[in-house]
């Protein structure tokens, strides 16, 4: 790009867009992000950004619709500045799971949210670890994909791990799931379960993991009734030690309450969401992903191939 990298951070994850200003080692440009009385959002930048490659670092999590009309109002505002180029680095993309129109008379809002995103003003986006890959076809803009599963692998490979076993949580994550067991050279089982009403009910472990230690696979983890159904399912089957490991902390109400009366070794997961203190539970693992966001930052603004940065983990997508 003809312009210079300026690199904007909505409120949504102030501290990992500070890391990422860090590895690009380019600051962080100045804005005032106001919410009025009425709730009504202002977004003024204090610089010129006319012909410059700008990156926006919004996630879209916890407050959700807060942060998206964040986005879109920051997107506008951007746009109505004349840079050459938008890029709307988003760490969390909420609404995956409304991706198709399985019952009557619904909404399929991750479109809605990638067209909104879209018209608001950004050229192309950057995220991490969508909850399914046809969300990708509803952005009518090119972007990248990026998987958090890359970092997750590397810190479970430095364990040396022996004897253990890879679970996969559903069965909507098991080809993610087997492509993980198969980077650390392990076994692979597989957690059938039944969704009741907000909550889950785990069936089924297809696989063996009696005497085995256990590291349980998904993507995002919400109330966390998933997750406490697959250490149950596991723990009734032998398993020894266990492992929770998920590229996005989202931990809706009881989500932490739950996990932290689990009987768990250690819960690994990523900053794409900021996760409160009152939320840090002792046994929790916080890996970052600013390095891996900022390297395709880097790449894109220089013309370079995104590919060869995490090619080895492209199979996890």
């Amino acid at each position: 790009m003809g312009g210079m990298i300026k690199l904007f951070s909505g409120t949504g994850c102030p501290a990992l867009a500070e890391e990422i200003s860090q590895y690009l080692d380019v600051p962080l440009s100045g804005r005032d992000v106001v919410q009025f009385p009425n709730e009504n959002i202002f977004v003024r930048l204090h610089e010129s950004v006319r012909g410059q490659d700008v990156f926006l670092i919004q996630t879209t999590s916890s407050p959700v619709n807060y942060n998206i009309m964040e986005l879109l109002i920051f997107l506008d505002a951007l746009r109505r500045a004349s840079p050459d180029r938008i890029t709307v680095v988003v760490p969390y993309l909420a609404y995956g799971r409304s991706d198709k129109k399985d019952q009557p008379r619904v909404p399929i809002t991750a479109r809605l949210v990638a067209d909104m995103i879209t018209i608001a003003g950004a050229d192309r986006y950057i995220t991490l670890d969508l909850h399914a890959d046809q969300i990708q076809g509803f952005f009518s803009i090119p972007g990248d994909t990026l998987t958090a599963f890359s970092i997750l692998s590397d810190y479970l490979r430095e364990k040396q791990l022996e004897n253990t076993v890879v679970v996969a949580a559903d069965l909507g994550f098991a080809k993610k799931a087997r492509n993980l067991a198969e980077e650390l050279e392990l076994p692979l089982a597989v957690i059938e379960k039944r969704r009741v009403a907000r909550d889950t009910e785990a069936l089924t472990l297809v696989g063996e993991v009696e005497g085995h230690d256990v590291i349980i696979v998904d993507d995002e983890v919400d109330t966390g009734s998933s997750m406490v159904n697959a250490v149950r399912t596991v723990r009734k089957r032998g398993a020894r030690e266990v492992c929770l490991c998920f590229a996005h902390a989202v931990l809706s109400p009881p989500a932490a309450d739950r996990m932290r009366d689990l009987d768990v070794q250690e819960i690994v997961t990523t900053n794409s969401i900021p996760i409160p203190p009152e939320k840090r539970l002792p046994n929790l693992t916080v890996l970052s992903v600013a390095s891996l966001l900022g390297e395709v930052i880097l790449r894109v603004h220089e013309g370079r191939s995104v590919g060869e940065v995490f090619r080895r983990y492209h199979k996890y997508r």
